[in-house]
């Protein structure tokens, strides 16, 4: 039940723009950042391969947040809870490109990351509220868009930008974006309230917190961050304990933030185990492909970027085929020969190398942004579509905290295996670092190949079509 007066949005189409372009914006620096790195490095004095916090610290905020955002909405309003996000946004983003040092942007980041972790989710509720049943799914369609366009053109756009101007560029450009945005949600967004909206799971949110933190920051620890051994144990074992806890206080909790109850739909549990630990992999790919060219093999920023672009339009056209194939062929297949394919295509990056042809490369990226579009489809579908109604908005929200969690705990894990290999294989910069690439490669492929035993514990009569409206991936 809405207790707003502004139950229906005065103009439709405008809000959807405004939904649209706000999902745009939280995309875009998703992957804008990646190519920039070796830039920012060198503006900092950091080493490139130090730089993983840039992107951690974004990724690792959104999954944190993401699981508040809708209480939120829906105690004190669509409107003020959109923007704030916005404003925190456009705040983070400014201070982004006035740092000086990594300690500096990585803490502009973490604002940055709090605004836009609430972005998506509070659009997406506006238009669940405000549009009726029979128009939703054309709704969400089209704000689905930019979900596409931000990471096809994020990593060429951030390369253009750091060689055209510098690297600080990438955050201003959201500057102007986000104060039309909130002129505009002030005007558009109309402050849908549920009225019977109950107390926030506040224990049970911090023990969440504290668990993927405490973990993410051990896994840092082990990428030589100079951490003493004991501390990154007992960040581990305070983030293990943390986890239980929670699980603990789910239990007995009469209105915890995820109910255990989720897990006890199959085709859930596995998806969003199988998400969890197979975006290890693809998490770390925006990561490490635009170092390994502009470190390993010479590539410039923009160069780098643009090579990027295959992966994306692949992704894409992938898209138009998976669901044929799921219903054919059924999801525990696809998913277990698909997983198996892209731990193989991540560590057939491994032989690349300065002297090969253009064409391969992009041939090779393409058949990776394809194979990798086909999970990501695969797995989203199979995790939702067999939520009931009145867990939907707790699993969506679950799923969606899990895939921002994976994407952070991959570039940590790419993070920490670039530096053990560092050390072990004692190379320098330039191609003699191409060794060092080609470990941490074939590990996360390999990697990536064992999680597909979690998709073995699908059934094997799992042929359900993909469910409409699939939720729009962060990284496709």
């Amino acid at each position: 039940m809405n207790s707003s007066a502004e139950a229906a949005p005065a103009s439709p189409r405008l809000l959807l723009w405004l939904v649209a372009v706000g999902f745009f914006m939280q995309t875009l620096d998703s992957t804008i950042v990646n190519t920039a790195l070796p830039s920012m490095a060198r503006s900092l004095g950091e080493s490139p391969l130090r730089m993983q916090a840039v992107v951690v610290a974004y990724a690792l905020t959104m999954a944190a947040v993401i699981p508040a955002s809708g209480w939120l909405a829906d105690r004190f309003g669509t409107q003020r809870v959109f923007l704030l996000a916005l404003a925190l946004f456009t705040l983070g983003s400014g201070a982004c490109a006035a740092s000086a040092s990594l300690g500096q942007l990585t803490a502009a980041r973490v604002l940055q990351g709090v605004g836009g972790a609430m972005l998506l989710p509070v659009g997406r509720l506006v238009v669940l509220r405000a549009f009726p049943r029979a128009q939703f799914l054309e709704a969400m369609s089209f704000v689905a868009i930019p979900g596409l366009v931000g990471p096809l053109i994020g990593p060429t756009l951030g390369g253009w930008l750091v060689e055209a101007a510098s690297w600080h560029w990438i955050f201003l450009i959201n500057l102007p974006v986000g104060a039309l945005g909130l002129l505009a949600a002030l005007r558009l967004m109309p402050n849908l309230r549920h009225a019977g909206v109950g107390r926030f799971d506040l224990g049970g949110y911090l023990l969440l917190v504290t668990a993927m933190v405490s973990i993410s920051l051990a896994l840092d620890g082990l990428g030589g961050l100079g951490w003493a051994r004991t501390l990154v144990v007992l960040l581990m074992v305070l983030g293990l304990a943390a986890l239980s806890a929670y699980w603990l206080h789910a239990l007995r909790s009469p209105a915890p933030i995820f109910s255990p109850a989720l897990f006890a739909i199959p085709s859930y549990r596995v998806g969003v185990l199988g998400n969890l630990f197979a975006r290890i992999g693809s998490g770390a790919m925006p990561y490490m492909l635009p170092l390994l060219l502009q470190l390993a093999m010479g590539f410039s920023p923009a160069q780098a970027g643009m090579m990027m672009l295959p992966v994306a339009l692949a992704a894409m056209g992938a898209k138009r085929v998976v669901t044929q194939v799921i219903q054919r062929i059924g999801y525990r297949p696809v998913l277990i020969a698909n997983t198996l394919l892209l731990g193989l295509m991540i560590a057939g990056f491994a032989l690349m190398s300065p002297g090969q042809p253009l064409w391969l490369r992009i041939v090779q990226m393409a058949a990776f942004g394809a194979v990798n579009s086909t999970q990501f489809t695969a797995m989203n579908a199979v995790t939702l579509k067999d939520l009931p109604p009145e867990r939907a908005a707790s699993g969506n929200s679950l799923f969606s905290m899990v895939q921002m969690l994976g994407m952070s705990l991959g570039v940590t894990c790419a993070a920490a295996l670039l530096h053990a290999f560092g050390d072990w294989l004692g190379a320098g910069g330039g191609t003699q670092s191409l060794p060092v690439f080609r470990g941490a490669f074939v590990a996360i492929g390999a990697m990536t190949m064992a999680s597909a035993a979690v998709f073995w514990q699908l059934r094997p009569d799992e042929h359900s079509a993909v469910p409409p409206g699939e939720t729009p991936d962060p990284a496709p």
